[in-house]
């Protein structure tokens, strides 16, 4: 096969089985581990993978490091490990690299968020396009969290979609995750707020990864946030259509923005020498 596959993983050991019996129709499966203390390594070896450690610092820095890994080919797919790719995908991924005569560099994928045993059609905000498969030396990466991909060249999209399945590993390991996540966007909404103005007019641009980073910084300016994100997701978006699952997810979409908010408002006391 032409592509190889790239997992980075930490305590995946729920879902890494699953994730590489996806992917095996791959010559090249590669595991970036970064210091998981449960059987993900042993389970990416038993699968045949070649695994690679280094110690997480920054998600940018870890995922630079990962593009610089000795690949068998120059495709390589980057599925997260809670992601499973379909065979449907696997065939298009594959017909797509053997006959890609455009200049892409890089193409996006659809992915079904599930959650409860139910597909978030609504609440999930799909179709979100998500950077999956890509010749890593033409990649680069902004943000601290929830990063943007920049490709040098041309982009594509592909049909068929990812499974994700984000809740896998529990909900306490997603609000674990999600405070982490929370602390560095609170740290560039201050950068945002301190720095720019609102920029309306990339709302309208075509380029969806431009409009979701426009409204995301636009939403830094907005009062009640969390109440903003919940009326969006489930009644603008129609997350009510997903039922008592969608209802729990846009609660605790809210529940994350709050946690933004309330970092937010920590951090100005702080800079002014006020209690908390």
């Amino acid at each position: 096969m032409s592509i190889s596959v790239l997992i980075l993983t930490k305590n995946e050991a729920c879902n890494l089985p699953r994730c590489l019996q996806a992917v095996s129709w791959s010559d090249d499966v590669v595991v970036l581990d970064s210091g998981s203390t449960d059987d993900t390594v042993a389970i990416a070896e038993r699968y045949g993978a070649r695994v690679f450690r280094r110690i997480w610092d920054t998600e940018p820095a870890q995922r630079g490091f990962s593009l610089t890994l000795p690949f068998k080919h120059g495709w390589v797919f980057n599925p997260d490990a809670d992601e499973i790719a379909t065979p449907e995908l696997a065939e298009e991924m594959q017909r797509t690299v053997r006959d890609c005569r455009d200049g892409e560099v890089c193409f996006r994928v659809r992915r079904k968020d599930m959650f409860m045993g139910t597909w978030l059609r609504h609440s999930s905000l799909y179709p979100t396009w998500f950077p999956r498969l890509f010749q890593p030396a033409r990649i680069r990466f902004e943000r601290m969290i929830n990063m943007r991909y920049i490709a040098d060249g041309n982009e594509g999209k592909l049909l068929e979609h990812l499974v994700h399945y984000p809740f896998n590993n529990g909900l306490a390991a997603w609000f674990a995750k999600h405070n982490m996540y929370s602390t560095v966007e609170a740290e560039e909404a201050l950068r945002v707020i301190g720095t720019q103005r609102p920029r309306w007019r990339e709302l309208l641009v075509a380029n969806s990864a431009t409009r979701r980073k426009a409204m995301k910084d636009l939403s830094f300016f907005l009062p009640a946030r969390p109440l903003l994100r919940f009326f969006h997701a489930y009644c603008l978006r129609l997350g009510f259509l997903d039922g008592r699952a969608g209802l729990t997810y846009c609660q605790l979409l809210m529940a994350y923005e709050l946690m933004i908010d309330v970092k937010v408002r920590e951090a100005k006391r702080r800079r002014m020498g006020l209690p908390i």
